[in-house]
């Protein structure tokens, strides 16, 4: 495999690289090209977006962002160049949800094995449009692994060009668990990766303890990441920390500060953590807890954590899935804060690949290619690929990094476990305006507001090979209270469960309306939804959450049973 050797000499890829900000639609989603000229792999995508109606003028095709605010929050320069979508500022510009993953390990990682193009090709047979490459802050990684695994990325652009893949890394977090940092791709992108993990990366700098001074690093980190992008080194860049609950290390008033430090960076944190399959029951499947939500605390964990945290609920992360919890203390803020969910495939569940004996990640940097492993399939590994079982939908305004890194900045996002629904379109509506997810309509007091949600249902199997269905969605709201005087709180008292709709079918699109009445102070509204298999009161009771998700049990947490989807919220702001 070549080295890549920093920023000169390597005109030709910054050029391809420039070329990929204003490529054309995919073939399958370009409704100009006809279905006689798709490749099989381009047809079958094809009929996934038909049967989710996402093609043409079907549900959550378009969304309207109606408030200069949002037109505002679009960088100049992005967007609209190359296919005729993005023209104008911002209103009524057409959204194209685009699916993918932003936490994947390769065999650049000591615990990992994949090749790139293993992960990137299955990433997209299972209908990912973009994904990040995120292997293991380590001195390995930042000495060897950042440049090594550059070329196979660049390799896996060209083979599949109907694939955003972009290079990140997982960053250990001074004082604090994991996160995915990436980059938009160009000539620098090797470069800032390494500087940057090299300078601020918790492993590497021996900073992982739960210290002050640690957590002056982690900002640091944040604010280098900033200035990268404020020289042009790189065009953009981006931060969501992961499995947030897992270990208890991320305190409330370190994600605050994360925030506030560089609220264009760090964005938001995994809803829902990677490693569903090892919730699947032995011998079956790991047997052990979904996400390997497993830990309890130790002396670097948060002490206001209730034991609860330390679980998954729903194979949803704590800090998400609890109403009024810490997730909807953040947006209670009026701050953004957004939630993603995807695999954080390793070794994936029920593969035949193995790593090669004598392989030496330490001697080398990353392991030999993976071979056949004979038979058996692998059911004590606890990941499913990319796009399988967990999937981000991010609302972009053309099909390009740049697009993708806008609509994840600007919380056009919601996620999905087992492909629950295949589309959703939600709206805001008031004062002859809306918004959509992640955006802020602004009224006049006074004015009646409501929510319409446009919902495709699975209208096909997923792939564990049955078609979900969609029991129940629920609407939550909640106040906007402004500033936290308490950095580590982590209760929304005013946010719960406003109306659950009984939904129980299973093909075609759903209309659902909430009247929020007359709004006269600052709020937000989510929505979740489920296949009413488990539920349960939430942790702050049944009159806040009658029918949440139940806490996952370790050993008996079989993904497939239990799927739900979450929005990102959309804001009310009366004037």
């Amino acid at each position: 495999m070549g080295h890549h050797h920093g920023p000169h000499g390597h005109h030709h890829h910054h050029d391809h690289d420039h070329g990929a900000e204003s490529r054309p639609l995919p073939a399958a989603m370009d409704p100009a090209v006809p279905d006689s000229e798709l490749s099989p792999d381009q047809l079958s995508r094809r009929g996934m977006l038909r049967r989710a109606g996402l093609l043409g003028a079907g549900a959550a095709s378009a969304s309207v962002l109606g408030t200069a605010a949002a037109a505002a929050a679009t960088p100049a320069g992005r967007g609209g160049n190359g296919n005729g979508n993005g023209r104008g500022n911002g209103r009524g510009r057409r959204l194209h949800w685009l699916a993918g993953d932003h936490h994947i390990h390769t065999q650049y990682s000591s615990d990992a094995m994949y090749r790139v193009v293993d992960q990137v090709g299955n990433g997209a047979r299972y209908g990912l449009d973009w994904m990040v490459i995120t292997d293991h802050g380590s001195v390995n990684h930042s000495r060897i692994g950042v440049e090594r695994v550059n070329p196979d990325i660049r390799r896996a652009r060209e083979e599949y060009r109907d694939t955003l893949v972009f290079q990140g890394l997982e960053w250990n977090i001074p004082a604090a668990e994991h996160a995915t940092v990436f980059v938009h791709p160009g000539r620098n992108e090797v470069s800032v990766l390494k500087q940057f993990e090299t300078d601020y990366d918790g492993s590497v700098r021996g900073a992982t303890d739960s210290t002050p001074r640690n957590e002056a690093l982690a900002i640091a980190g944040l604010d280098f990441l900033a200035e990268q992008v404020r020289r042009r080194r790189v065009d953009d860049a981006l931060m969501l920390a992961n499995h947030p609950s897992r270990k208890g290390i991320d305190s409330p008033h370190e994600i605050r500060g994360w925030r506030d430090a560089q609220p264009r960076i760090a964005v938001g944190f995994e809803g829902a953590p990677g490693h569903q399959a090892a919730g699947i029951p032995d011998p079956h499947g790991p047997g052990t807890g979904r996400g390997y939500y497993t830990s309890s605390p130790d002396a670097n964990s948060f002490p206001g954590y209730p034991a609860e945290s330390y679980r998954t609920w729903g194979g949803f992360d704590w800090m998400t899935a609890t109403v009024g919890g810490l997730w909807d203390s953040l947006l209670s803020e009026g701050k953004p804060w957004w939630i993603t969910a995807n695999s954080d495939s390793h070794s994936n569940y029920g593969d035949t690949a193995a790593r090669p004996e004598g392989t030496d990640f330490n001697a080398n940097g990353y392991h030999d290619d993976p071979v056949y492993a004979g038979a058996g399939l692998n059911l004590s590994a606890g990941d499913f690929w990319p796009g399988q079982y967990s999937r981000t939908h991010v609302g972009a305004h053309d099909f390009s990094y740049g697009a993708v890194m806008d609509g994840i900045r600007e919380g056009r996002i919601w996620v999905d476990h087992g492909g629950l629904i295949s589309g959703l379109d939600a709206q805001l509506r008031g004062g002859n305006r809306s918004a959509t997810l992640g955006g802020t309509l602004h009224v006049r007091r006074g004015t009646q507001v409501e929510l319409v949600l446009e919902i495709a249902l699975a209208n096909g199997p997923n792939w564990a090979q049955f078609v979900p269905t969609l029991a129940r969605v629920d609407v939550i709201r909640g106040a906007v209270t402004g500033h936290a005087s308490d950095r580590d709180t982590l209760r929304a008292p005013e946010t719960k469960v406003v109306k659950s709709f009984e939904v129980n079918e299973s093909t075609g699109t759903v209309t659902l309306t909430y009247r929020l009445g007359r709004v006269d102070r600052p709020g937000y509204v989510r929505v979740r939804g489920t296949d009413g298999n488990r539920s349960q009161p939430g942790l702050h009771g049944a009159d806040v959450d009658p029918a949440g998700p139940a806490l996952d049990v370790l050993g008996d947490a079989d993904p497939w049973l239990d799927l739900w989807f979450y929005s990102n919220p959309i804001w009310v702001l009366p004037e």
